[in-house]
């Protein structure tokens, strides 16, 4: 049997998958690196912890297994969006990354709606926050002059580990969308965003489809990795694109709920026709020729994580859910909204900050917990809204990440969402997806949907509880009134925070 590698570059780890022609998974390997967070709001990587835990993840996944590098055809990548790495001519980083959930740019996304105008949204399809790429590049040109003088160029989290391994500079079209600087329906750099702030079409990289063969590996990355020269290395996509990929959503009438460190809710476009006006994000797909549109939670998982380490420290997540089956839908009238590190669908809100309201002396800590599964998915389903809203129909939800690895949470969704909630036989989120893009790429299937029928297994479906729906129905309508009532009180609260 033949093998493709799918590396999927995390936030806090790079886990990379060994996956068959009969697409089940044969073995995987994690690495874990640091985040740094010098000062409130900022969010760092460096580029090196990523290549160094890649490479050794890569080696353990070949060494650990019984496959021979010689039945390994090819490897492809899904990454964490929006991360900036600047490099200089020789290729080098000039500092740490910064990343998507970093919040110092809000200056900046004013700057670029007043430059842009209009051709804001017109061009790049989503407006300008603060997670996004263009944002941090001005910002470092402003702030750190010395450091910029030395930058010829930008990659992304993915494309700097993928250079490291075959020496090539390349970014597809699914992760430059999230930029800022791509013309998205014209799937090319814009030379209008590009020309407002003096960005030379030099410094942006050679654009690419997500499956597009872009080489093999250096010696020195065959070397570290236990693999061939010759292993067909593939572009690989964005996280949310990888995922949708990896659970099927690969046409109309689909649509993915993630829950990881953020959150994401995400349907699939057939075209570029579809205008949300900026309220969800509108990206290139990694399947060629299509589009998705996407709602984003910041602290989906984070938030119950946070949780667990502020109040449960030390904990498992089961024995911190435990009884949060049996508190009543709505935690007895406790609402949380989860917003600890600011909100980005529908509130673009770098300041505003999370509330528990409606606490109550009879409440205990399981009732808190249950409430902030709740608010988490009560976030959500503000995308899924707004997408019915548009003339979407979502009656079925694909669930991954950690949300789906939990019968509760996953009742909880179906309940909210109001549609049946259908979990996966072998759910492996964007690293599958990338793998996908790997097999195709080495021509074991005609395309990603042909892929997806062998390597995409449904599971257990959820359906909506009448009763519990109705009154999840109400609550959503509280739930939806906080943001406005809160919103002042956090804004004058953040000239507070260290």
């Amino acid at each position: 049997m033949k093998y493709v590698i799918g590396v999927d570059l995390g936030t806090s780890a790079v886990k990379t998958l060994l996956v068959g022609q009969d697409g089940v998974v044969h073995a995987e390997a994690t690495r874990e690196y640091p985040l740094y967070h010098d000062k409130a709001g900022w969010s760092e990587q460096d580029p090196e912890d990523w290549v160094t835990g890649t490479t050794a993840a890569l080696r353990e996944l070949i060494d650990g297994s019984s496959v021979s590098p010689e039945d390994v055809e090819g490897i492809s990548f899904s990454g964490q969006m929006h991360g900036l790495v600047l490099l200089d001519a020789d290729g080098k980083p000039v500092r740490r990354a910064i990343l998507w959930n970093d919040t110092r740019t809000t200056e900046q996304c004013r700057e670029i709606e007043r430059t842009l105008g209009d051709k804001l949204l017109s061009v790049t399809r989503n407006p300008a926050l603060e997670g996004f790429t263009l944002p941090k590049i001005l910002w470092v040109k402003q702030h750190e002059p010395e450091s910029f003088a030395k930058a010829a160029g930008f990659l992304l989290p993915k494309d700097y580990v993928r250079l490291r391994l075959t020496g090539e500079k390349h970014m597809d079209l699914s992760d430059a969308a999230g930029t800022l600087m791509l013309d998205v329906a014209g799937r090319d750099w814009s030379a209008d965003v590009l020309g407002a702030f003096a960005v030379p079409a030099g410094f942006c990289p050679p654009l690419v489809e997500a499956g597009a063969l872009v080489g093999g590996l250096t010696a020195e990355a065959a070397s570290a990795t236990g693999l061939r020269q010759e292993t067909k290395v593939f572009a690989g996509g964005a996280d949310n694109a990888c995922g949708a990929i990896g659970a099927g959503i690969l046409s109309p009438g689909l649509t993915l709920c993630s829950i990881g460190t953020s959150g994401v809710v995400l349907t699939y476009e057939e075209d570029a026709s579809a205008d949300y006006r900026g309220k969800v994000h509108f990206f290139n797909h990694g399947k060629p020729d299509a589009f998705y549109a996407m709602g984003v939670t910041l602290a989906a998982g984070y938030s119950l994580s946070w949780f667990r380490n502020t109040f449960a420290k030390g904990e498992t997540y089961d024995a911190l859910l435990q009884g949060a089956e049996d508190v009543p839908a709505g935690s007895n009238g406790l609402l949380f909204t989860p917003y600890i590190v600011g909100e980005r669908t529908p509130h673009a809100d770098a300041q505003i900050r999370g509330s528990f309201v409606g606490v109550d002396g009879s409440h205990t800590r399981t009732h808190f917990a249950r409430a902030v599964m709740e608010g988490i998915t009560f976030s959500l389903n503000e995308s899924i809204e707004m997408f019915r809203a548009a003339g979407k129909q979502v009656d079925k939800v694909v669930s991954i990440g950690g949300g789906a690895k939990n019968p509760l949470w996953l009742q909880m969704q179906a309940d909210i969402f109001q549609a049946d909630v259908v979990a996966l036989e072998n759910e492996q989120g964007p690293g599958l997806g990338a793998a996908m893009l790997a097999a195709v790429g080495c021509g074991w299937f005609p395309s990603l949907d042909a892929c997806g029928e062998t390597f995409v297994k449904h599971a257990r479906i959820y359906r909506p509880d009448e009763a519990a729906s109705a009154r999840y129905g109400q609550l959503f309508e509280i739930y939806r009134q906080v943001y406005g009532q809160t919103a002042g009180i956090n804004h004058a609260l953040y000239a507070f925070r260290n």
